[in-house]
């Protein structure tokens, strides 16, 4: 898998969290890791998805392997672009009637609505996301693991009390990384992250 030099990963040798935060920070110690003998796991901080890292070659063929991360669009005077995209919409004429008479016309009222549609998706859509990338984080790490259905069940069910408790006897980084994962899970992705 080719990764940008910011993509956020986290990793793990055993039970032990060895590195979190960009790929470029993490890699490096991924790499000494496995050529010490040490098996190693690397998640997508996201999705919590096991990733494969092309770890061939000295540390610093692996490192230079990542791609950059992006510059920042630099931004002159004038108008910025939106990236406006013109595509085709199908509607029926009282559609369109409905349309023509908001103030700026079809395109404008046809962005606030899709904007608001999309903030109105975020808490769940992001709440969503949090308990698919915990369940597959748990599900590798602490799959055999004291709790981890009643942690699996109580994270479906929205219960963040009963999920910490079925978490205790977890060790300490699979247990914080478990809970940092799951934060947006908690009152439809409402939730802060845990220390």
């Amino acid at each position: 898998m080719t990764l940008s030099a910011d993509f956020p990963v986290f990793a793990f040798t055993g039970n032990r969290l060895l590195a979190r935060g960009p790929a470029s920070d993490v890699v490096p110690a991924v790499k000494m890791a496995v050529d010490a003998g040490e098996g190693v796991l690397t998640f997508d901080a996201a999705t919590g998805r096991v990733i494969d890292l092309d770890l061939r070659g000295a540390v610093d063929d692996v490192v230079a392997r990542l791609t950059p991360a992006p510059e920042a669009e630099r931004r002159g005077p004038g108008r910025p672009k939106l990236g406006v995209t013109p595509r085709e919409v199908t509607l029926l004429p009282r559609h369109w009637d409905w349309l023509s008479a908001q103030p700026g016309g079809a395109s404008v009222a046809l962005r606030k609505l899709v904007e608001g549609a999309l903030r109105e998706a975020e808490g769940p859509d992001r709440a969503r996301r949090a308990k698919e990338a915990t369940y597959r984080f748990i599900t590798t790490m602490a799959g055999d693991m004291s709790g981890y259905e009643e942690a699996t069940r109580m994270l479906f069910a929205g219960d963040w009390t009963a999920f910490d408790a079925a978490l205790t006897g977890w060790p300490e980084g699979v247990r914080e990384t478990a809970r940092n994962l799951a934060a947006g899970a908690w009152r439809n992705g409402a939730g802060a992250l845990r220390t």
